[in-house]
């Protein structure tokens, strides 16, 4: 689950394919406030165990609100209002429910859908490979469940984030049919369980 919330994307449609991700990073906070795609996830252990394959969309909205729904292999829905974050299993018909709090300021989702990201977070260039730019995000709190996030830019568009957490495990993204600036509803980051669910949390 936490490295679910770790998931969600999405980034800039505004400078030349060239321009360095630092630059790409600073248009997307100032021109886009929303976006929505496809994204594949991968989680990696530090065991080397077989790596745990999920897919699915997202939508997100700055700042604060974001949709991540999990198709594959299994279904699984994540949603925040800006307030409150719920995860719902409807395996299971169970619902964690908590408040975003101060903390979603230094998580990896707050990369995408956050502000005041400098207040937050250590940002710097990463290195350059196969025409991707990456940026660098470390944590400036010492109580993050992660060490550091890279993030991927080719052609303006985000395409990939790894995230690298406290206990050696790799979460890494790629995302794919990214739509910057979609007129969203209010309705997806709206969350009401289902009849029956068993509820848990704030």
């Amino acid at each position: 689950m936490k490295n679910c919330i770790a998931g969600i994307a999405a980034l800039t449609c505004c400078l030349n394919a060239s321009a360095a991700g630092l630059d790409q990073l600073k248009a997307f906070l100032d021109t886009n406030r929303s976006a929505r795609g496809v994204f594949t996830q991968t989680v990696i252990a530090k065991s080397g165990k077989k790596p745990q394959q999920s897919a699915g969309i997202f939508a997100l909205q700055r700042p604060g609100k974001f949709r991540w729904s999990y198709e594959k292999p299994y279904k699984q829905l994540l949603v925040s209002d800006g307030s409150k974050l719920w995860s719902f299993d409807p395996d299971l018909n169970q619902v964690a429910v908590k408040k975003l709090g101060t903390a979603f300021g230094a998580s990896p989702a707050a990369l995408l859908a956050g502000q005041d990201l400098d207040k937050h977070f250590a940002l710097k260039e990463g290195t350059a490979a196969d025409g991707i730019e990456f940026v660098e995000a470390t944590p400036k709190g010492g109580d993050a469940s992660f060490e550091r996030v890279r993030i991927g830019f080719t052609a303006n568009r985000p395409v990939s984030m790894e995230i690298h957490d406290s206990f050696g495990q790799i979460t890494v993204l790629r995302f794919t049919q990214f739509e910057a600036n979609p007129a969203l509803p209010a309705s997806l980051f709206r969350f009401v369980a289902p009849a029956g669910a068993d509820v848990v949390g704030d």
